[in-house]
C-alpha cells in the first residue's frame, strides 16, 4: 500500500480503513510482537489493546497525538515505541505499564514529562531527543534502574543534580544541547561509561581522569580550548583527541571507535530489554 494511499485512508474512523491500516492483524502474534510502525496511523486500533500477552509494542512513524485508556491492560509490555509521532505531552496510561524496560519518545513535540514516569521503576532505557525540552524533568532522576539515557537534540542547558542517584546509568547522550559547561553532575557519577556531550557550547573540560568506569566521551563540535584528561584506555572523539594521556606508542596503532558503541537513533528499532 502506498504512503499516500495510506494518509488519505487514515482520514476515515470506520472499522473497514482501520482494518485497511492494518492489513488484517486480527489475532496476537505468536512472536508477541505487534510492529504498526509507519501506517499513517492517527489512533491505535482497539482491539491491539485486547492482546493482553503483548511484550513489543512499535507505533513510530505515525500521526498518534493520543492513546487509549484501554492501554492498560497491556501490563506484560516490555518495549513501547513512540518516536516520531505528534505527542505533545505523554500519555498517562503509558506511565500504568509497569513491566516496561524500554520506551522510544523521540522526535515528539514533549516539553515535559509527568510525574507518574516515575511509576515505570523496570524502565532501563529511555530515548527522549528530539523534543522540545528546556530542562532535564526531574522525574527521570527517579528511574532507579535506568541505563541508558538518550536526551540528545532537545534544548537543555543543565542537568539536575539529583542525577547523580542514578547509580545504574552507564550512557548518557547530550548531543545537540545548549550546554555552556560540561555538567558538574556527571563528575560524581564514577559508574558512567559513555558520556557524549557533541554538538554543544561547551568552551572548558573538567578533567575526567577521576571516573574509574568511563570507556568512551564524544566532545567533539563544542567551542572549547582543551580535550577532557581521561584515563589510561579510555576512549576519546573530538578535538586533540589523538593527544592521549598515555605515552604513544612507536607502533602508531589508531584508536578507533567501533559503530556498535554509538547507536543511532532508533525507528521502531529492535532491542532487546536486558
Amino acid at each position: 500500500m502506498g504512503n499516500s494511499l495510506k494518509a488519505v485512508v487514515a482520514f476515515v474512523p470506520s472499522d473497514e480503513c482501520q482494518k485497511y491500516l492494518l492489513e488484517d492483524l486480527e489475532e496476537m502474534p505468536v512472536d508477541k510482537m505487534v510492529d504498526l510502525s509507519g501506517r499513517q496511523l492517527r489512533r491505535l486500533p482497539l482491539h491491539i489493546c485486547s492482546f493482553r500477552e503483548l511484550v513489543k509494542l512499535y507505533l513510530s512513524d505515525n500521526n498518534l497525538n493520543h492513546l487509549p485508556p484501554e492501554l492498560e491492560q497491556l501490563q506484560n509490555l516490555q518495549i513501547l515505541a513512540l518516536d516520531f509521532n505528534n505527542f505533545k505531552a505523554l500519555p498517562l496510561v503509558v506511565c500504568t505499564l509497569k513491566q516496561l524496560c524500554i520506551l522510544y519518545l523521540g522526535n515528539n513535540k514533549l516539553c515535559s514529562l509527568p510525574l507518574e514516569l516515575r511509576l515505570l521503576q523496570n524502565l532501563k532505557t529511555l530515548w527522549i531527543e528530539s523534543n522540545c525540552l528546556q530542562y532535564l524533568p526531574e522525574v527521570v532522576c527517579e528511574l532507579s534502574l535506568l541505563k541508558t539515557l538518550h536526551a540528545g537534540s532537545n534544548a537543555l542547558r543543565a542537568l539536575p543534580a539529583q542525577l547523580r542517584c542514578l547509580q545504574e546509568l552507564r550512557t548518557i547522550w547530550l548531543s545537540g544541547n545548549l550546554l555552556a559547561e560540561f555538567p558538574p553532575v556527571l563528575l560524581d557519577m564514577p559508574f558512567l561509561e559513555v558520556i557524549d556531550v557533541d554538538r554543544n557550547s561547551i568552551r572548558f573540560f573538567p578533567s575526567l581522569a577521576h571516573l574509574p568506569g568511563l570507556k568512551l566521551v564524544i566532545y567533539d563540535h563544542n567551542p572549547c580550548r582543551n580535550a577532557p584528561k581521561v584515563a589510561k584506555g579510555v576512549r576519546r572523539v573530538g578535538r586533540w583527541s589523538e593527544e592521549t594521556p598515555e605515552p604513544r606508542k612507536r607502533s602508531g596503532a589508531v584508536i578507533e571507535i567501533a559503530f556498535d558503541e554509538i547507536p543511532s537513533p532508533p525507528l521502531a528499532a529492535k532491542l532487546e530489554p536486558e
